[in-house]
């Protein structure tokens, strides 16, 4: 073995830290840290808080799908509701909590998919995916940055529009398969 193969699993060490900057959803900061092989470098860090993106069923074979501007990505996406968790917020009230604000229904079963880290190498979040079924009316006022439309699909097309890429939200990707995973698809 050679020996930056030896130092692959060797953790990193924080030397210093500062914040660069911060707002309501995010927080940015800059880390001086040691290398396995001694040297230093500086490491920016985005931290954001938990998230929850749920798949919800309004049927066995239709699923409920957002669109909206995504500032970021420059483009109009499809995607599952989700958004981040509330200061003392767990993670099923979250997910209730956007259903309800997005798509204006709540769940009577939530059911766990998968805990993924939307980014590994600069952006500290975690998120928790979950399948929405028993849909019953629950609307909430909409996030004041949220214009959404929603739409109903049938999941197999959902499932061909992830396997097309035309479906590239991460979150929304690993629902959608993890989805199909368990509908033995």
């Amino acid at each position: 073995m050679n020996e930056r193969a030896r130092l692959a699993a060797v953790p990193w060490e924080q030397k210093s830290t500062r914040q660069i900057y911060r707002n309501r959803w995010i927080s940015v900061r800059e880390d001086l840290v040691e290398l396995p092989d001694g040297h230093t470098t500086i490491y920016g860090v985005v931290t954001c808080s938990e998230c929850v993106g749920i798949l919800p069923f309004l049927d066995p074979d239709t699923v409920l799908m957002i669109k909206q501007y995504r500032y970021v990505a420059k483009r109009v996406t499809w995607e599952m509701p989700s958004g981040g968790l509330h200061a003392g917020e767990t993670r099923q009230e979250a997910a209730q909590r956007e259903l309800a604000e997005e798509i204006g229904h709540c769940a009577g079963k939530l059911t766990w998919l998968s805990t993924l880290h939307t980014s590994k190498s600069v952006v500290d979040e975690t998120a928790h995916l979950y399948l929405g079924e028993d849909l019953f009316k629950a609307e909430r006022p909409p996030d004041a940055t949220e214009f959404i439309e929603i739409r109903p699909f049938p999941f197999e097309e959902v499932l061909q529009m992830v396997l097309r890429s035309e479906i590239t939200d991460s979150m929304t990707v690993i629902g959608v398969l993890q989805a199909a995973r368990l509908r033995g698809l």
